[in-house]
Order: C-alpha cells, then structure tokens, then sequence
C-alpha cells in the first residue's frame, strides 16, 4: 500500500527525512506500523523529489530496488539539502509492474505527486475515467499503475486552473464513485504548500512556527504529530494547516 510524506520548512537533509528518523521512509520499508491489511513490507521501489532552489522545478530520484539496498541514494541523500521534500516507498499491488517508472514522486514542472493504497477493480473499474483524458496523456502514462493514472487525472485537472485542494478532492470523490472500496491517499506539493487527502488510509501531520510534514506514518515519537480524520483533506504551508471533510461530491 505504500508510505509517503512531504515537507515543507528550512532546508534539510533528504537523509534526515528518509534514512535518519527513527521510523522514517527507510524503517517503514521494512517494518510499517499501519498498512491496513495492505502488504506487510514496502520493497518494491522508492523515490524522492526536491527543489534544487527555490523557484526551480523539482528534481527526482527514483528506483525499482528495496530503498534499503541503494547504497547512491544513501550517500546523495546525506549531501543533499531542501527546503521541499516528497518521498515515497512503494508496495506494489498484485499484478503491477515493478519498474522504476511505476514509483512516487510523479512529476510535472513544480508538482510532484504520490498515492498510498489501490483502486478497486483496476483497471475495468475507472477505465470510462480514463477515456475523459486526453489521448496524448494515457500514452505518456508513467507505467500501467493506479497510481499512474491517479497522477493523469490529477495533472490534467491541474493544468485546467484547479485549485489543487478541489482537484484532490474532485479526483478522489470520482474514483471513490467508480471504484468503491479504494484506497485513495494522495500527496501533492508544489514545493510551497502540500495538498493530501486521508480516505481509508492513514495519515498524520506536524507542525512547527516554520515547518510542516504530512506522512503516512510518524517519522519519530514526538508528541506534536495529528492524526488526520478518514475521509479528509489536508491543506498545509510551514506553520500550520487545516482540514477538510471529504464527500462524494468532492467538495471540501
């Protein structure tokens, strides 16, 4: 079902989000706290998105390999600073590809993407979803995944002039409509404000007077993290955050 987190703040390490926390990406990899009935480790890829400088587009870093084992990304990880930062580690769905291509971050420009969980009845389920898009989208699809097409949805509503809070919603009550039962938790950051939905996944934020991090699962055991109530919309900037209620209508 995957693990994900997003940051926003003064800049840091990837390391010290991804492979230095306490329960960060690294140690969700292999021993998650929350994975719903979901899988039971996240080995099938990981990736990380940053923004080299402040106005630029983001940068990535993707693999297919556990993110135990890539010894580059350690030692990038350790030299890299942000002040924006999208991660994610992947447990792939039964009948997924395991490729580079199919791990968060998803990117386009300054966005970058993640979703936690599955779309029920794949890809039957949302394939008249997917028809709405256009053509050149579906061929330049990152791999044949849920995720994927989540991110298609999502980018496509983006470049229309969505607010990214009522995209979030709008993409998750239409598949929530289309494929009931899915799980449907979706990160997005455009490396100045982070957009994420709670909906039958977990998920939990921290904040500070200059930071703020949305994470599946709390990296540490501070006790400044929230739970985020199922079926909700978060909508962060460093310093503080609100939540939505979610509907099937996708109004926040």
């Amino acid at each position: 079902m995957c693990r994900h987190l997003a940051y926003l703040g003064p800049p840091v390490t990837l390391s010290s989000l991804v492979l230095e926390a306490p329960h960060g990406l690294l140690r969700q990899s292999y021993a998650p706290l929350d994975m719903r009935a979901g899988g039971t480790i996240n080995a099938d890829g990981f990736g990380a998105g940053w923004y080299p400088a402040p106005e630029a587009d983001a940068v990535r870093y993707r693999s297919a390999a556990p993110l135990w084992s890539d010894a580059s990304f350690a030692a990038m990880a350790g030299a890299t600073r942000s002040s924006a930062v999208l991660a994610a580690v992947r447990s792939a769905t039964v009948g997924m590809p395991v490729t580079e291509t199919a791990a968060a971050p998803f990117a386009h420009g300054r966005w970058l993407f993640s979703h936690n969980g599955v779309v029920r009845g794949w890809p039957h389920s949302v394939a008249e979803l997917a028809g709405g898009l256009p053509v050149a989208d579906l061929i330049m699809l990152d791999a044949p995944t849920d995720s994927a097409l989540l991110w298609a949805l999502v980018r496509h509503r983006l470049s229309d002039g969505g607010d990214p809070a009522g995209v979030l919603a709008g993409v998750v009550a239409a598949v929530a409509t289309a494929a009931p039962g899915s799980r449907l938790n979706l990160l997005l950051t455009d490396g100045r404000g982070i957009w994420a939905t709670a909906w039958d996944h977990a998920l939990s934020v921290r904040t500070t007077p200059d930071s703020v991090l949305v994470a599946s699962e709390p990296i540490d055991s501070l006790s400044t993290w929230n739970p985020v109530p199922d079926r909700h919309l978060v909508v962060a900037r460093p310093g503080h955050y609100r939540v939505d209620e979610l509907t099937m209508t996708g109004v926040p």
